[in-house]
């Protein structure tokens, strides 16, 4: 949440690396990910739904309700499996991370 407008680009960048090799371990452990659609993406795709929580459609889409094909642009991403860890029954839910205030 900080702002980091104030840091030159090799700054971030720098930071950044370690934050996504961060996020992805965190991934790893408690979701595993599978496309929406398996598919190339660039390559000519036939959809089996057009259910916008599912596809997104671009371009000329048609107004018809039946399915259509396109160019996959992007496979999408759909948690196959979620394992969080259970929240003790004291904890609120809201809260993401606790605040730390340290006692001199």
């Amino acid at each position: 949440m900080e702002d980091i407008s104030a840091y030159a680009d090799d700054q971030v960048g720098a930071a950044v690396r370690n934050l996504h090799d961060q996020c992805r371990d965190s991934l790893n452990r408690y979701l595993r990910l599978a496309p929406v659609i398996d598919a190339v993406e660039g390559s000519f795709t036939k959809l089996e739904t057009n259910d916008p929580a599912t596809v997104k459609l671009l371009g000329n889409v048609p107004v018809s309700g039946k399915a259509p094909g396109g160019i996959l642009r992007h496979k999408g991403w759909r948690a196959e499996k979620i394992d969080l860890p259970p929240t003790p029954p004291a904890q609120s839910v809201t809260v993401i991370a606790p605040a730390e205030v340290e006692v001199e």
